[in-house]
């Protein structure tokens, strides 16, 4: 005993090794019995003998390696081997101090070794096994035997600690072992505190495993577990908080000392296993995760017996070992998503469990499975794409679309289970894109959101359910909030992809590729699938559009095999023509066969037809099938798997002969012929229906069998064994057909069985709907499950699709937005519960926001129109909590998606329209329509009323036909509440609406105007759709005959307001929306609206003045356009004249910031000028004055069009009705516009390059080049131009007047080529009346009348044009041919007058030119000025035709006495007084004419005398023939006889002088001679050259001849001369003698002139005129003067020439 003190002073050796066992040796020896234990207590003294005086091993030596370091192998087998005796069940006190002992080496990382599978039993351990696997074997017999809980514990410590050592590998089998031995211990041990830390230890060992499987390495930090994430509520015993206290503290002191200790070797620790696995590709250490994983699903598989189904331990064993798998799926790491082997397992193995386990009906079953389920799905559903697609129904849908009889606790683990999916949005894409979008897959994505619909909307009414009450509103809550977290994530999704919130995106964006936000980190939610990003074999990226066409394909598959199920035959049409199959019959054949969905009885009708086509089909469908080999059970059995036999016999009997041909071709040896074959199908037929109806009594025999089948191979019977083997194959065994086994399935058309062909699968699968027995599934359906999964790898559709385009949201709201608007709409109108109607109002709201972003349209207006609908704001006596949560998403709603609501804003808009209107209700304010149907005064005194009796307003609330209507109600379309009267309204109604109105204090009103003052924030398009929606609905409210309202009215003037800083693009969309408004609103037919809304827009606009405009931009004008047109249309005087108070008030004060708005001030005032109120005009001409006379200069120096809108704005005012004196003044003010224009400098000169020629001078529309002041001066003068074709005569002259002073003052300021436009543009069109004027117009009896206005306007002008020239005439002389062909033109004119003037002004313009001319211009303007004079002439001759068919009666008493007569008596007729008047004018005009001529000679020989010396031969000789065309007209219009003798009757009766024909003539050709001599005189060389005195004698001559013919002695040859006697003398009348005298002196003046010629001249002329001479001797004389003058020439003349 000496010993043991010194082993205990030796118990602090030198390794830690060492000193733990030492510790531990100490313990056993004094817990050991010296009876019991003699030889342990004596190994345990020599191994601590050993411990202590063994020297520590030296690195690097040759001595055996030790399991335990620092210590040598013999003593550390010596240490062990004690251990390995105190390792004994049936002492515990003993056992634990050596459990302890080895938890403390193997924490501290003190023993080495691999731990080799053996048998648990100690001695039954090889001795060739390590040290530790006896140990470890040691450990788990020491636990298998159990008993102590302290023991249960401490063994579990240890294999907890032999799991996360890493020095020492505990692999493969060994691992198993150890997760047995704690599960065991969870089922066996008596303890609840030991089961507890049992399970810990598992999911310990568990979650050490896992991190060594990620990392490929044993040393690895892990994670302590926690007691709440493995809490099962099945396990209530387990539930008590110091139990799981004392648990969560025996792990967490377990797992203490994880991290490597300082003296740990270095080198003897296996740090990573070697790949001595089966897949040299893969460590030993993932090889042992596999196979845990894997021997984990085989614990999940176990299943009672059939002796003890009910077997509790076995049940919580399964639950157990799921809870286990769940926690491996929830924390398998990126390895296990990637490795195909651990794919694999979870394929084969995991899903093989699920499949088993969901025959349980236990609630703790299906809730692991449910959720094993969901992180599959969550973090594997790349890889398990077609498993998914089958379990997903099984477990899910299956109880989801269970309405009437589920199992409550089932379906409310579903609803948690759907909700937690909804709450990830990419799994609920991803299931979009990979089963809706996919042919081959079922619609789980619509299933599931029909599904949630169908429980939303509760049990239907009449249908018998096992459901309380309770239960199923718990489903309806449940249910909608899954709808709304789903609708929810969605939105979230889509704003992160389209990263709404942190910029502002345009809508028309989400239809593009979102390809930047394809790729995502798992760490943005659990929904993410790490696969996704490494493994691109398996998964594919795609985009929107692919899966459009996906999805179309889909959906018009479906809808053929919709159709199909109701009418095969044209179900195949439709499919051929929409090329969905192909046009054969084999393709036709292939599709019936392989397609699921497609009902089996109507394959066999279609089959079954007669018709040429689906014979053919037939015929492919049987010829496809493979029979070979197979008996003729098996064939048939084969055959009817695809489809139902029609019941008609007919069809039978197609299909079964084609059945028995292709069965003989398949197997020639079986029949001797096809006969035998098809009779014996049709003989099965007939036993499966006889065997298997339950509605056959009688069945058929084995021996009736055979005797019905005799003689059936060509007369020869059967083989009886044959027939016998086929009887009892399908007499045992019923030949199931494809639509009997899917009857339960054939109530849901989209039922996922029929979707993935697994019919008769699914069916073997007991589903029972209340607490079943566990049952597991049959060895056929896995292998059948697994077959199929096999096959369905191999297929391209089993890619793996993942899309990260926002605008795959699109496709999903299409195929699901109707059934969650019926969800959140029906719940939201029935029930009033805070939880569901929240959820709904939360659902309808994020389902607008997605649908408006992705521009939606027609679906978004659904949602919105339903959540406005149930405000009730149109209703609101029947408003409760839930309405006023519906105005609140409203509110929400247009605040944040603002910018995609677009045309929905109208809804928005009209919901706050009607709150506003309540809350004025409530508040007992007076309504706008108080305001705006009486005057301003009633107004004012009903305000004051309304705010000191507020309190009796609501008191009388019955005397407010407001109140009284809203009480009414009406529907949500309606713009006017129901007014009927039968619809009497009582005081508890209006208690109840009043009670209901104060509901909405909830929302206040700074929360609508938030909306309002938010519009700043909204973008370019969204601020244009809502400023057009809140003008509809403006527009609504103005123009309701009863309640006229302006809430939107006041709001537009505030949106204005707001958004007047946004850019000129913007704003300019925005403005042309509001002034369209403005517009139509101002010409309402209510006045005060109209008043109102034009103050409204003048606020606007004197706050839009306040901002500077630069120069050449419009906007200005076109904000003041509302006020233009509504000036120009409004019928309301009262109306425009507040317009002209507006737009003066914005002038005078703003007149400094108005650039283009100076358009629109001169439009209204231009229209106020023709204003029909007189004090309209005068305030808009006194503000015009002022803006002309003090700011002139801001209306020159902006746009070039301002001042033609000022000059067309004075223009006007010269027509006003009202003031003649602002006729004027308008005239007068456009002088001062001039001189304005003058004094600030605006000099219109050339700069280099020529004024543009084409100006518009119409006004509005004139175009000039930029730079030239030219448009300011031109639409002043076109202006002036235009007011000259004015009707009275007063503004025409004053017109005429201003316009040439201008030019004459200002002249010098303008260019020639400016003085070019000029006179194009404005001068040269004062005078095309003139010259357009048609000549047959020229005599008719009111020509003179009609055209005296613009006569005196016209020669006012020609003077002021020849003023021009005289003072211009340097600058503008590029234009004197025109001028003087206008001047000259005048000369032409039929009236005296007219013609007078043009004359003097031709005079003028020679004389104030004529020194300047040149020789050209000379001759330019003389030959202008010979044509006009020459065309006058055409005068007389049309006197002539007017007067040939006129008689002048011959009449005795005067004309003047007609007056005693009566009209009768003095005109035969009318005709008669046409006569006379028609001749009267012909006198005045023959008189005018001969006055005219006259004139022009006068003229001429005042120029000739003036202008003589600029004069050249060619200029005197265009003057000579002038005055000669002028004496020979003269003669013309004096032989003209007849003429003379109707005018002198005329002139007669009328008292009136006749014209002076003969004075005419004389003055004309006495002119002509006094001309020639003149130029005979002055121009001697001159008269030479030009013969003038030739032209002198043929005058003289001419004139001689006229004397003799009026003496009555025409000129004769000499034969008359010489027979004088024959002749006598007649005398003349007193006319004749009276004409004598006239023309006396004209012939004197002839005789004066040829006597002065020399006698040489003389004697060259008397043959010519000698014979002229004696006529006049003969003739009789007037006066004595012509025979003196006579008698002087033959005397002194004619004598000598005759005597020499």
């Amino acid at each position: 005993m000496s010993s043991v003190p010194d082993a205990e002073g030796a118990l602090g050796g030198a390794s830690p090794a060492a000193r733990v066992l030492g510790r531990a040796l100490d313990k056993i020896i004094k817990h050991s019995s010296w009876r019991r234990h003699a030889a342990l207590v004596a190994a345990s003294k020599s191994a601590l003998d050993l411990i202590t005086s063994a020297p520590a091993p030296e690195y690097g030596s040759e001595a055996p390696p030790s399991p335990v370091p620092g210590i040598p192998a013999p003593a550390a087998d010596a240490a062990l081997s004690v251990l390995l005796l105190a390792l004994d069940p049936a002492s515990p006190k003993v056992a634990e101090p050596a459990l302890e002992c080895v938890a403390g080496l193997l924490s501290l990382r003190l023993l080495l070794g691999d731990v080799d599978a053996a048998d648990p039993s100690p001695t039954s351990a090889p001795s060739s096994s390590s040290p530790v696997s006896k140990l470890f074997a040691a450990v788990l017999s020491c636990g298998a035997l159990g008993g102590d809980d302290a023991l249960e514990l401490a063994v579990l410590r240890v294999l907890l600690a032999f799991a996360r050592c890493p020095t020492v590998s505990v692999s493969g089998e060994c691992l198993g072992q150890v997760v047995k031995a704690c599960y065991n211990v969870y089922l066996g041990s008596a303890s609840g505190g030991n089961q507890l830390c049992a399970k810990l230890a598992i999911a310990q060992v568990l979650a050490t495993v896992l991190a060594r499987v990620e990392a490929d390495a044993m040393d690895v930090r892990v994670r302590t577990v926690s007691a709440a994430d493995m809490m099962d509520l099945s396990d209530r015993s387990l539930n008590d908080s110091s139990v799981v206290q004392a648990a969560q503290a025996f792990i967490n002191e377990a797992m203490e000392g994880s991290d490597v200790p300082e003296e740990s070797p270095p080198m003897d620790v296996p740090i990573e296993g070697e790949g001595s696995g089966e897949d040299v590709g893969m460590s030993k250490i993932r090889e042992d995760g596999l196979a845990l994983f894997k021997y984990l699903c085989k614990l999940s598989m176990k299943f009672a017996t059939p002796d003890n189904p009910d077997d509790p331990l076995l049940l919580r064993g399964k639950v157990l070992s799921l809870e286990l798998l769940r926690m491996v799926v929830d924390n398998a790491g990126p390895f296990w998503k990637t490795n195909e082997k651990y794919l694999e397992a979870i394929k084969q193995y995991l899903c093989l469990s699920l499949l088993k386990n969901s025959a349980l009906s236990a609630m703790s079953v299906f809730q692991l499975l449910c959720s094993i389920f969901m992180s599959l799905l969550s973090r594997f559903r790349s890889g398990l794409k077609e498993e998914i697609g089958i379990f997903f129904p099984m477990l899910i849908l299956r109880v989801l679309e269970n309405v009437l009889q589920p199992s409550f606790l089932q379906k409310m683990t579903v609803l948690n289970f759907l909700e937690k999916i909804c709450k990830e949005p990419q799994v609920t894409i991803d299931i979009f894109v990979n089963y809706d979008c996919d042919v081959d897959a079922p619609n789980i994505f619509e299933r599931i959101v029909n599904g949630l619909l169908k429980t939303a909307l509760g049990v239907p009414a009449g249908s018998t359910t096992t459901l309380t009450v309770a239960q199923d509103q718990a489903f309806r809550i449940e249910s909608v909030k899954c709808l709304a977290t789903l609708i929810k994530s969605m939105s979230a999704w889509m704003d992160q992809q389209l990263r709404i919130g942190e910029f502002s995106l345009r809508s028309s964006e989400t239809q593009g590729s979102m390809d930047n936000h394809n790729i995502h980190n798992g760490e943005e939610g659990s929904g993410m699938d790490y696969e996704l990003q490494s493994d691109a074999s398996s998964t594919d990226i795609t985009d929107s559009s692919s899966l459009e066409q996906r999805r179309a394909y889909k959906i018009e598959l479906q809808k053929g095999i919709a159709l199909f199920n109701k009418k095969p035959s044209k179900g195949i049409d439709f499919l051929v023509r929409s090329k969905k199959i192909g046009q054969s019959p084999e393709d036709v054949a292939s599709f019936l066969r392989n397609t699921a969905g497609l009902n089996a009885t109507m394959i066999g009708d279609y089959l079954g037809e007669r018709d040429d086509f689906p014979l053919k089909v037939m015929h492919a469908y049987v010829d496809t099938s493979n029979f070979e080999g197979m008996d003729f059970g098996q064939a048939i059995r084969f055959f009817l798997q695809g489809f139902r036999l029609p019941g008609e016999a007919q069809k039978i009997d197609r299909i079964m002969e084609k059945f028995a041909e292709h069965y003989c071709k398949c197997n020639p040896n079986a029949f001797t012929s096809a006969d035998t074959a098809y009779v014996l199908a049709y003989s099965v037929i007939l036993l499966n229906t006889d065997a298997h109806n339950p509605m056959v009594t009688n069945k058929m025999s084995k021996a009736d069998f055979m005797r019905n089948n005799r003689g059936i191979d060509n007369g020869k019977d059967l083989p009886e064994d044959y027939l016998s083997a086929l009887y009892d194959q399908i007499v045992n065994n019923e030949i199931k057909m494809s639509a009997d086994s899917s009857v339960s399935q054939t109530k849901q058309p989209n039922s996922v069985s029929k979707l993935l062909g697994l019919d008769n699968i699914i069916n073997f699968v007991n589903w029972r709907l209340a607490e079943d027995k566990a049952e597991g599934a049959n060895d056929f359906l896995i292998k059948h499950i697994q077959e199929k999964f096999k096959a369905k790898r191999g297929k391209l559709e089993s890619t793996f699709y993942v899309v990260a385009d926002a605008t795959i949201l699109r496709f999903m709201m299409e195929s699901c937005w109707a059934p969650v608007m019926a969800a959140f709409s029906v719940p939201l109108d029935q029930c009033d519960d805070k939880a569901s109607t929240s959820q709904c109002l939360k659902g309808l709201r994020f389902a607008v926001h997605i649908l408006s972003v992705m521009c939606m349209q027609t679906q978004r207006d659904a949602f919105l129109t339903s959540i406005a609908k149930f405000t009730s704001l149109h209703s609101a006596a029947d408003m409760k909590q839930k309405n006023v949560d519906a105005m609140k998403a409203i509110i929400s709603i247009a605040i944040e998606d603002g910018n995609y609501l677009q045309e929905a804003w109208e809804h928005v808009l009209t919901c706050l329209s009607r709150f506003e209107h309540l809350h004025l209700l409530g508040e007992g304010v007076p309504t706008d329509a108080s305001f705006l149907t009486v005057s301003q005064v009633e107004s004012e005194e009903k305000t004051q009323k309304s705010t000191s009796v507020l309190s009796s307003k609501k008191n009388n609330a019955l005397q407010n036909p407001a109140v009284m209507a809203a009480v009414r109600g009406g529907t949500y379309d309606s713009t006017v509440a129901k007014t009927s009267a039968s619809a009497l309204v009582t005081p508890e109604q209006i208690n109840n609406f009043l009670s209901n109105i104060n509901l909405l204090d909830q929302i206040g009103i700074v929360e609508l105007n938030h909306i309002f003052a938010h519009s700043q924030r909204l973008n370019s398009d969204a601020i244009v759709a809502f400023v057009k929606a809140l003008c509809k609905v403006s527009m609504t409210e103005l123009q309701s005959p009863t309640d006229p309202r302006i809430f939107c009215l006041t709001k537009i003037v505030e949106i204005a307001h707001y958004n007047m800083n946004r850019i000129r693009l913007v704003w300019s969309r925005i403005w042309k929306v509001l002034s369209d408004f403005f517009v139509s609103v101002g010409l309402l037919e209510n006045l005060s609206v109209a008043i109102f809304v034009m103050d409204s827009l003048r606020q606007l606009a004197m706050k839009f003045l306040e901002r500077e405009e630069l120069a050449n931009y419009n906007f200005q004008n076109e904000f003041l356009r509302p006020f233009v047109i509504v000036m120009q249309r409004s019928n309301a005087p009262e109306v425009r004249e507040l317009i002209v108070r507006c737009v003066s008030q914005m002038v005078l004060t703003r007149v400094n910031n108005i650039k283009s708005g100076w358009k629109g001030v001169f439009m209204v005032f231009t229209s106020a000028a023709a204003d029909d109120t007189k004090s309209t005009v005068l305030l808009a001409f006194e503000t015009v004055e002022k803006i002309v006379r003090d700011y002139f200069h801001h209306i020159t120096e902006t746009e070039t069009r301002t001042f033609t809108d000022c000059v067309t704005c004075l223009i006007a005012f010269t027509s006003s009705q009202f003031n003649s004196d602002a006729n004027l003044n308008a005239i007068a003010f456009l002088r001062f516009c001039a001189v304005k224009l003058a004094e600030e400098g605006f000099i219109c000169q050339d700069r280099g390059t020529e004024q543009p020629r084409n100006l518009d001078m119409s006004g509005e529309n004139a175009t000039v080049h930029k730079d030239s002041h030219a448009s300011l001066w031109v639409p002043l003068l076109a202006g002036l131009a235009k007011l000259t074709s004015d009707p009275r005569l007063t503004i025409k002259k004053g017109a005429v007047g201003v316009l040439f002073d201008i030019l004459k003052d200002h002249g010098h300021l303008f260019s020639q080529t400016f003085w070019t436009d000029i006179f194009e543009r404005v001068v040269y069109p004062l005078f095309s009346s003139e010259r357009s004027t048609p000549n047959d117009q020229i005599l008719t009896s009111n020509s003179a009348e009609y055209n005296l206005p613009d006569i005196e306007t016209q020669t006012l002008a020609v003077k002021c044009l020849v003023g021009l020239f005289v003072n211009f005439f340097d600058v503008i002389r590029p234009e004197l041919a025109r001028a003087a062909s206008i001047v000259t033109y005048f000369v032409r004119s039929p009236y005296k007058h007219c013609a007078t003037t043009g004359v003097s002004a031709f005079l003028r313009l020679t004389e104030g030119v004529g020194n300047k001319l040149s020789k050209e211009e000379w001759k330019e303007i003389l030959v202008c000025f010979k044509e006009s004079v020459i065309h006058t002439f055409v005068i007389f001759s049309k006197i002539v035709r007017m007067m040939q068919d006129i008689e002048i009666p011959d009449r005795i008493d005067s004309y003047s006495e007609s007056e005693q007569y009566s009209d009768h008596e003095i005109y035969s007729n009318d005709e008669e007084e046409a006569n006379m008047e028609t001749t009267s004018y012909a006198i005045v005009k023959l008189k005018n004419h001969m006055a005219l001529l006259l004139v022009v000679i006068q003229n001429i020989f005042k120029l000739h005398e003036e202008q003589r010396k600029y004069l050249y031969a060619e200029h005197i000789s265009i003057l000579l023939e002038m005055v000669s065309a002028i004496a020979t007209h003269s003669s013309e219009v004096s032989s003209e006889s007849s003429l003379q003798m109707k005018f002198h009757k005329a002139c007669s009766l009328l008292e009136v002088s006749e014209p002076a024909i003969v004075h005419f003539e004389n003055e004309s050709y006495q002119s002509y001679l006094k001309l020639l001599q003149a130029l005979q005189h002055d121009y001697p060389s001159l008269s030479e050259d030009m013969n003038i005195e030739s032209q002198i004698l043929q005058a003289c001559e001419k004139i001689l001849r006229i004397y003799l013919k009026c003496a009555g002695h025409e000129p004769s040859d000499e034969a008359s001369h010489g027979d004088l006697s024959l002749h006598c003398a007649v005398p003349l009348s007193a006319a004749k003698k009276e004409e004598l005298s006239a023309r006396t002196s004209l012939l004197l003046q002839v005789m004066k002139l040829l006597g002065n010629l020399e006698r040489d001249s003389f004697s060259r002329i008397l043959p010519c005129f000698f014979p002229l001479l004696v006529d006049l001797i003969r003739c009789e004389h007037s006066s004595g003067e012509v025979q003196h003058a006579l008698y002087n020439i033959f005397r002194s003349i004619i004598g000598p020439v005759i005597r020499v």
